[in-house]
């Protein structure tokens, strides 16, 4: 099962290459001739003017995510914006019965008025098997079945709904199951571990952001 790192905003390969091959092309075609080279044979100097020095990038500058709170097994991770206000989720590493590292999921809270009050945002590797759609239990109760949205180079993604009932129920609950079946074995299922340990006060602390 491919290990999975965490996902933010992937920018296809071709349309970096595309964004850069375009400014190329042009100073190709519009840069005048290089100067030749002087009589006596040394090499031309570009003036000091013409070369950028650079600025250092902070690494926890806009756009990057930071751990703001750990809820025992939760994180409350957020992404650092210009205005200061910096949307924030629940945040936890799904794994497999042995350990290793197989998805993500990323909880949200949602503005009222709605039938869900949450959401929630899970990936799984590519390898997944997404007519199979992905299974939630929580303890021993009924399983959901959410359908998967769409996939990118980071993996596949589900995007799911929570209702107060199925909030309440997370908070009460031990643990909750997240079930994917594999394209390689599609006679088998992965369990994954979700553990609830810390949710009720992470989503305290979530409730009480502003609404994005």
């Amino acid at each position: 099962m491919i290990q999975l790192t965490r996902p933010l905003a992937l920018i296809p390969l071709a349309l970096i290459l595309a964004l850069v091959a375009a400014p190329m092309a042009l100073a190709q075609e519009t840069a005048p001739a290089e100067p030749a080279a002087p009589v006596d044979g040394t090499a031309a100097q570009a003036p000091a003017g013409d070369l950028a020095i650079g600025t250092e990038v902070p690494a926890d500058g806009v756009g990057a995510t930071y751990t703001q709170e750990v809820f025992t097994d939760w994180e409350l991770r957020c992404i650092r914006s210009a205005e200061g206000d910096d949307p924030c989720q629940l945040y936890q590493l799904l794994k497999d019965e042995g350990g290793n590292s197989v998805a993500e999921v990323s909880l949200f809270t949602l503005p009222a008025g709605q039938q869900a009050i949450a959401g929630a945002t899970i990936v799984t590797p590519l390898e997944t098997l997404l007519t199979e759609d992905i299974l939630v239990q929580v303890d021993s109760g009924a399983a959901k079945r959410y359908p998967f949205s769409f996939c990118t180079e980071g993996g596949c993604i589900a995007r799911l709904g929570f209702t107060a009932e199925d909030i309440a129920g997370l908070k009460a609950g031990a643990k909750a199951t997240v079930t994917i079946v594999p394209v390689a074995a599609s006679d088998q299922k992965v369990n994954l571990n979700l553990s609830l340990n810390g949710f009720t006060a992470g989503y305290a602390a979530l409730e009480k952001l502003p609404q994005q």
